[in-house]
């Protein structure tokens, strides 16, 4: 097991903004990508299949962190706290909604003593 953290940030756009707003989700790939503890950090688009047909917002950051508080410190940077500001909780922002969420990879109690 690693204590590697994943995380999916889902964005739905404002109507006609899609383009936009992907486009600026792109421009943070360089800078996050050269953070030390990034592994993966890649801004996907929702495709049509009818083998994955679930629901979900139509952009999404696929993301690995080496930790959690590289993650953390992620999150903390000038340059994210800035787009969440002003592209997502600004009125005029780009984005009607979002969701961020992390998972990991080790089940609960992992290397718990035995008793």
């Amino acid at each position: 097991m690693s204590q590697r953290i994943y995380c999916m940030a889902q964005f739905q756009p404002k109507p006609g903004k899609e383009a936009e707003l992907f486009k600026v989700l792109q421009s943070l790939e360089p800078n996050t990508l050269r953070e030390d503890g990034c592994v993966q950090y890649r801004v996907t688009r929702q495709i049509h299949s009818p083998f994955a047909d679930g629901k979900s917002m139509p952009i999404a950051f696929n993301e690995i962190w080496r930790d959690l508080a590289s993650f953390e410190a992620h999150c903390q940077r000038k340059e994210i706290v800035e787009f969440f500001e002003t592209y997502c909780q600004a009125e005029e922002g780009l984005a009607e909604a979002w969701n961020v969420c992390i998972y990991s990879d080790e089940p609960d109690d992992y290397d718990a003593p035995v008793v």
